[in-house]
């Protein structure tokens, strides 16, 4: 389990979202009010930006967010409108390597996936493996089940020039359903191409892990959305994505909430 948060709007500088807020991403990886399974997010961190030529960037590491001493400035100093961040409890038996840290990137895609997938290895590996052109499963460098995850929505993607990307990813949530049994999947994820943002609240056979998105707040600047595992400023201000929806963001558009199922 893992604490993310995703803002899109006029540009914005990764510290008001990554240490100003009273809740900020890194407060909740030392005091997380909502996470479930875990006390800490302290295994690894990261946030995703586009560059210049439109191409998803990041920048992660394994330790805890509180050890690195060049991200405050560096927060200060950075700016964009769109941020994927994260921070990471690491799912026992999946190490804490800065290749496991998240979020990832691939091409013009950014994504981030709170949650776990319980059997994933060998069993759920073994069946997205057999799913995944040899192109893409050779991009993978980690070990996660939230890796392959994104492999498999970017399989559906490449696979489907027309497919959307809430599109891509309810179909790798509808996949991955009749494999998991009994067991759990929470499904949290958030997807964006740099214009399109998508963030899930879904689980297979257990409860939800917690999403929050504001559109109003008057911490961030008119016209800005905000994504959040935990709300990072006065709770009044945020409304919970509902469970098994998905949140589509588009620019200039109200954020608009759809079914899974």
């Amino acid at each position: 389990m893992c604490r993310h948060v995703a803002y899109i709007g006029p540009e914005l500088a990764l510290q008001e979202i990554l240490f100003t807020p009273p809740h900020s991403l890194a407060r909740q990886a030392s005091d997380p009010e909502e996470l479930r399974y875990a006390r800490l997010n302290a295994d690894g961190f990261g946030f995703g930006w586009y560059g210049e030529d439109d191409t998803a960037v990041v920048y992660r590491r394994g330790d805890p967010i509180w050890q690195d001493p060049n991200l405050a400035p560096l927060a200060r100093h950075l700016y964009a409108d769109l941020w994927i961040a994260a921070v990471r409890s690491a799912t026992p038996g999946f190490g804490g390597d800065v290749v496991n840290a998240q979020p990832f990137a691939n091409g013009d895609l950014l994504y981030s996936h709170n949650g776990l997938i319980d059997g994933f290895r060998p069993d759920i590996r073994r069946e997205i493996q057999n799913l995944l052109d040899p192109d893409i499963e050779a991009e993978i460098l980690g070990s996660t089940d939230s890796e392959y995850l994104f492999a498999l929505i970017r399989q559906y993607l490449i696979d489907d020039a027309d497919l959307s990307l809430e599109g891509a990813m309810m179909e790798a949530f509808t996949t991955l359903e009749p494999w998991m049994g009994p067991g759990r999947a929470l499904l949290n994820v958030i997807l964006t191409d740099g214009d399109r943002l998508v963030a899930s609240r879904h689980a297979i056979n257990d409860p939800c892990p917690s999403l929050y998105f504001t559109s109003d707040d008057d911490g961030f600047p008119e016209g800005a959305v905000v994504i959040a595992s935990e709300p990072l400023t006065e709770r009044e201000r945020w409304r919970s994505v509902p469970e098994g929806h998905v949140l589509v963001v588009v620019p200039d558009e109200p954020p608009e909430l759809l079914a899974l199922r």
